[in-house]
């Protein structure tokens, strides 16, 4: 193998790393990019100016970055065995009714601790009514 092969024009150009900084920093997600862009105004505002219209440009600004954008792959695509396809299927299917009766749980055990807080919210507040009254004689005779 020649030294060729392991300089950076062989590995993809003189401009590799602009690209995997700005893998590195959409990974790090926008608030990295826009401490990218201010400091590159502090210290040389062309460079900022140039990475604000990258950005700008690469819908980075006021989009999603692009890991984000393709992290999940198409679950609808055939696989070209049928036989996992059918098993992939209903095991999505089977993960969704999980999913569904899991939320429908959690939404009762809400609305159960919702209700115990009101009721004894309910309970305090007749307490101190009936204390108040037991306190003042005079209050609850006027009435």
């Amino acid at each position: 193998m020649s030294t060729y092969a392991q300089t950076p024009f062989a590995t993809g150009g003189p401009l590799r790393w602009l690209e995997r900084a700005a893998h590195w920093l959409d990974a790090r997600g926008k608030f990295a990019w826009i401490a990218t862009v201010v400091i590159a105004f502090i210290f040389a505002w062309p460079v900022g100016l140039a990475i604000l219209a990258y950005m700008i440009w690469s819908k980075r600004m006021f989009g999603t970055c692009t890991k984000r954008r393709t992290a999940a792959p198409s679950m609808s695509r055939s696989s070209g065995n049928s036989a996992f396809d059918a098993y992939r299927d209903e095991t999505l299917k089977r993960l969704q009714d999980e999913q569904a009766s899991f939320e429908s749980f959690l939404d009762q055990l809400r609305k159960a601790k919702d209700q115990a807080e009101f009721d004894q919210f309910m309970q305090d507040r007749a307490k101190a009514a009936q204390d108040e009254r037991a306190q003042d004689p005079s209050a609850s005779t006027a009435s």
